[in-house]
C-alpha cells in the first residue's frame, strides 16, 4: 500500500528555531566592534521593519503593489514591432492570435495565413488568446476585427494589452511564486523574514519584467504553471504537480526544459526506496488525462467543424508538405471521422516544433550561435545538425536527471530544474534569446532556500541574472527599452548588493567558507567588467565597416561563456548536495581500509 499523498499542515512556531536563527545571518551583518546588527544588503534594509513580527498579510499586499507598479511603468515604453510594418513584432503576433481565435473556427487556427504570424504555440495559449479577444472585443470590436485590424496600434489597445499581461501574471505567476517560496523556505528551515526578502528578489527579477511587460509576451503564465508544479512536488502532491506541468507544456512548449528532471524525480520517488507501481500508474494516468482535457476543446471543435463541412485551408498546390502532414494526408482515409482531429494534431505539432526554422533565431547567447561566429554551421546538412543538437542536449541534461532519480529529495528539485534548463538553453534546437527566462527562473528561486541569501549563493544567482538581462539588451534596444533596462537591472543589482552598484560581496571578509573563492571572484568581476566595457563600446564606438553586428556578436560570445559557467555551477552544486560524492569517496575509503587489513 503506497503512502498517502495527503499533506499534514505544519504547526505554527512562536519563535525562530535554531536552524532559522542560524540562517538569519545571511541577511543580517554584525559590526565586529560594537556587535550591533544591521542589514547585510539594501533589500534587507527595506524589509528591516518587518523583521520581528509583522504579519505576512501586511507585507504581501505591499510587495505586490510595489512590484506591480514597476511592471506597469515598464509598459509605458516601447514594445516589439511598434511602427515597423509589415510584420510588426510580438505585440502584433499576440494581438493577431486573439483575432483569429475569436473569428475563425478551431479547425483553421493552425492553418490560417501562416506567413503572417501563424499560431505556433499549444492550444492553451490559443484558449487564453480567445478569452482575451472576447473581453477586448466588448470594449472595441475594431481591435480584433478579422484581417482589417492587422497592425492596429491604438493607444487604448496598448493599455488593454498591457493590462492583460499584468492580470494574467497576477492570476497565475504571482500566487504560484508566493506559495512556492513559502514551501521551499519551510522545507529548508528559512525564517519568514528572509523568505519575504527572497520573494521580492524573485518578483523583481529584471529579465522577466522587461520581456513580458516591455517587449511584450505572456511567459509568466507558463512560468507560473511551472512554479505551481514545483510547489506541488515540494508538498509531495505529485498528481497536482503533473497537472500543472502539463498546463505549462500546453501553454508554451519551452516548458519542456523542465520536463526531463521532473520525470526522473517522479520515477525515483515511485521506484527507488520502494516500488510503488500504483502511484506511478496514477501519475501516468493523470498526465494523459490532463493532456486530453487540454486538447479536447480543440479536437472536438475540429470534429464539429467537419460536420459543418468546414475544413482547414490546405494549400494543395504545394509540391511537398512537412513529413508529418504528408503522412496523415497520404496514409489515412480523408473521409474517415478520425481524419480531422488527426490532421489538427499533426499540423499543431508541426507548428509547435518548427524544426525547419533553423538551429537558433536571431543572436542568442548559446553554444551554437557562439560557434557560428567562428565557423558557419549552415554548411552542414540540417538533419545532421539536428541530431548533433539532440545528442548534446541529452548529454547536458543527463547528470541532473540521473542525480534527481537516484536521490529523489524534494530540496534538490530546483537545482535539477536549473541544471536541465541551462543545458537546454545552451545546446537545444531553435532557441530564442528570450528563452533565457527558463533557466533564470529556477536559479533565482534558490534565493529562498538554505543559505540562498548568503554571500556565495547570492553572488552566483545575482551574477547569472545580471548576465542574463545583459544578453537581452540588443533585443530590448530595438524595442526602445533602454531606460527600463538600465533602471530595472541596476536597481535589482542595488537591492541585492551586486556590482556595479556594490563590490561588498567580493571584497568583504565573511566568516567561515561563506564567501566566494578567489578564482570565482576574479571570474565574476571579469564578466561584470566586460559587460560595462561592452556597454561603453556599444554606445560610443561605431562598428568597423563591413561588421555591423560586431558588438552583438561579442555579446553572444561573452554571454554563452558565462551561461556555460552557470550550467556547470548548478550541476556541480546538485551533485554536491545530493551526497553522491560523499557516498563514492566513503566507499573508496572503506575499500582501501579493507584491503590494508587483509
Amino acid at each position: 500500500m503506497p503512502p498517502s499523498d495527503s499533506h499534514t499542515p505544519r504547526r505554527k512556531k512562536k519563535g525562530l528555531t535554531s536552524s532559522t536563527a542560524s540562517n538569519e545571518t545571511d541577511a543580517v551583518a554584525t559590526d565586529p566592534k560594537t556587535s550591533a546588527q544591521h542589514p547585510a544588503f539594501p533589500l534587507a534594509s527595506f524589509l528591516w521593519p518587518a523583521r520581528k513580527s509583522t504579519s505576512q498579510w501586511v507585507i504581501l499586499p505591499l510587495v505586490l503593489m510595489v512590484v506591480g507598479l514597476f511592471r506597469w511603468v515598464t509598459g509605458f515604453w516601447g514594445y516589439s514591432g511598434f511602427n515597423t510594418p509589415p510584420m510588426h513584432g510580438d505585440f502584433e503576433a499576440q494581438r493577431h492570435w486573439m483575432e483569429i481565435t475569436l473569428h475563425l473556427p478551431t479547425s483553421q487556427w493552425y492553418f490560417h495565413d501562416l506567413q503572417y504570424w501563424g499560431l505556433d504555440y499549444p492550444p492553451l495559449t490559443a484558449y487564453h488568446s480567445w478569452v482575451l479577444g472576447k473581453i477586448g472585443s466588448i470594449i472595441n470590436p475594431a481591435w480584433f476585427a478579422l484581417d482589417s485590424s492587422r497592425g492596429f496600434e491604438d493607444q487604448l489597445l496598448k493599455v488593454y494589452m498591457r493590462a492583460t499581461v499584468l492580470v494574467s501574471e497576477y492570476l497565475v505567476y504571482a500566487p504560484a511564486a508566493i506559495i512556492l517560496n513559502r514551501k521551499f523556505a519551510r522545507l529548508q528551515g528559512v525564517n519568514k523574514w528572509e523568505s519575504s526578502i527572497a520573494l521580492v528578489a524573485i518578483l523583481m527579477q529584471p529579465s522577466t519584467i522587461l520581456i513580458d511587460h516591455g517587449h511584450f509576451q505572456y511567459n509568466t503564465v507558463m512560468l507560473g504553471f511551472v512554479l505551481a508544479s514545483l510547489s506541488s512536488m515540494l508538498a509531495s502532491r505529485y498528481l497536482w504537480g503533473s497537472v500543472f506541468l502539463v498546463a505549462a507544456l500546453c501553454f508554451k512548449q519551452m516548458a519542456l526544459y523542465y520536463a526531463p528532471p521532473v520525470f526522473a524525480f517522479l520515477l525515483g520517488v515511485c521506484l527507488l526506496s520502494s516500488v510503488q507501481l500504483q502511484r506511478l500508474l496514477a501519475i501516468a494516468m493523470v498526465t494523459l488525462i490532463s493532456f486530453g482535457v487540454m486538447y479536447a476543446p480543440f479536437l472536438i471543435g475540429a470534429l464539429y467543424d467537419s460536420r459543418r463541412n468546414i475544413s482547414p485551408t490546405l494549400e494543395l498546390n504545394l509540391t511537398s508538405f512537412p513529413p508529418l502532414i504528408s503522412f496523415v494526408l497520404t496514409s489515412l482515409d480523408q473521409k474517415a471521422w478520425y481524419f480531422p482531429p488527426l490532421l489538427q494534431l499533426a499540423q499543431s505539432t508541426h507548428r509547435i516544433f518548427p524544426f525547419t526554422r533553423g538551429l537558433f533565431e536571431d543572436k542568442v547567447a548559446n553554444v551554437w550561435c557562439a560557434l557560428n561566429t567562428v565557423h558557419k554551421l549552415y554548411v552542414y546538412p540540417m538533419p545532421m545538425v539536428q541530431r548533433v543538437s539532440l545528442l548534446a542536449t541529452f548529454t547536458s541534461i543527463l547528470p541532473a536527471c540521473m542525480i534527481i532519480s537516484l536521490f529523489p529529495r524534494r530540496e534538490l528539485l530546483p537545482w535539477a530544474l536549473a541544471s536541465s534548463a541551462w543545458g537546454f538553453f545552451l545546446f537545444s534546437f531553435q532557441v530564442h534569446e528570450k528563452s533565457v527566462l527558463l533557466p533564470l527562473l529556477p536559479t533565482t528561486i534558490l534565493l529562498g532556500g538554505d543559505r540562498g541569501l548568503g554571500p556565495e549563493t547570492r553572488a552566483w544567482i545575482g551574477w547569472a541574472n545580471m548576465l542574463g538581462v545583459w544578453t537581452l539588451f540588443p533585443l530590448l534596444k530595438r524595442d526602445e527599452l533602454r531606460v527600463p533596462y538600465f533602471v530595472l537591472s541596476i536597481f535589482w543589482a542595488y537591492l541585492l548588493g551586486l556590482p556595479p552598484t556594490s563590490l561588498s560581496l567580493y571584497t568583504r571578509r565573511y566568516p567561515g567558507d561563506a564567501s566566494l573563492s578567489t578564482i570565482f571572484k576574479i571570474v565574476h568581476l571579469g564578466f561584470y567588467a566586460a559587460m560595462v566595457v561592452w556597454h561603453v563600446l556599444e554606445a560610443f564606438v561605431p562598428t568597423p565597416e563591413g561588421k555591423p553586428d560586431l558588438w552583438v556578436v561579442l555579446n553572444v560570445v561573452i554571454g554563452a561563456a558565462g551561461f556555460g559557467i552557470c550550467f556547470v555551477w548548478c550541476t556541480w552544486q546538485l551533485i554536491l548536495r545530493s551526497g553522491v560524492m560523499e557516498d563514492y569517496f566513503g566507499f573508496r575509503i572503506r575499500m582501501e581500509s579493507g584491503k590494508k587489513k587483509t
